[in-house]
């Protein structure tokens, strides 16, 4: 809003000090500087690149010559209008980064994996500390809904022996 608020003021007084300041004789040379000025960068191979000073500036001074004129900038009308729309889109549009935190990497859910089928008698906890001291960063409640989503049960299941082993 507010550098919508310094667009306007900024066009309405460049209009005044134009009009106002301007003698017939300033206004020729000015003319004939800038048309030269346009035939070299015609003759140019690489298109001028505009910052974004240059382009508030040039549709500003656009806006305020003759529509019969307006060929003479080097920009199209098409062209201020996505500059424009491109400006509105920046402020109205929000980043499309789903909410929440981001997902745990495929690598580290296959070391939890890895941690747990190798050592039955570890809780998640217990992987969570480990996975702590290696400098990796993960709550122990990531790591219960990793191995519940691979299938594996909690740690006194996993280490107790089947009646198969006993026997």
């Amino acid at each position: 809003m507010l550098i919508s608020c310094f667009y306007w003021l900024f066009r309405h007084l460049l209009g005044l000090f134009v009009l106002r300041c301007r003698s017939d004789a300033a206004t020729e040379v000015e003319l004939l500087v800038l048309r030269h000025e346009l035939a070299v960068l015609r003759r140019q191979v690489a298109r001028p690149s505009c910052r974004q000073a240059d382009r508030m500036f040039l549709a500003a001074l656009a806006r305020m010559l003759p529509r019969d004129r307006r060929g003479s900038v080097f920009v199209r009308p098409e062209t201020i209008r996505r500059w424009h729309r491109s400006l509105v889109a920046r402020r109205w549009t929000y980043s499309h980064r789903r909410p929440g935190r981001p997902a745990t990497g495929a690598d580290l859910r296959a070391l939890i994996v890895r941690l747990a089928r190798e050592n039955p008698g570890w809780g998640y906890r217990r992987i969570q500390g480990e996975l702590t001291r290696l400098g990796v960063r993960i709550a122990a409640s990531t790591v219960w809904s990793i191995l519940q989503q691979a299938g594996i049960d909690p740690a006194p299941r996993r280490s107790s022996e089947t009646w198969r082993e006993f026997l």
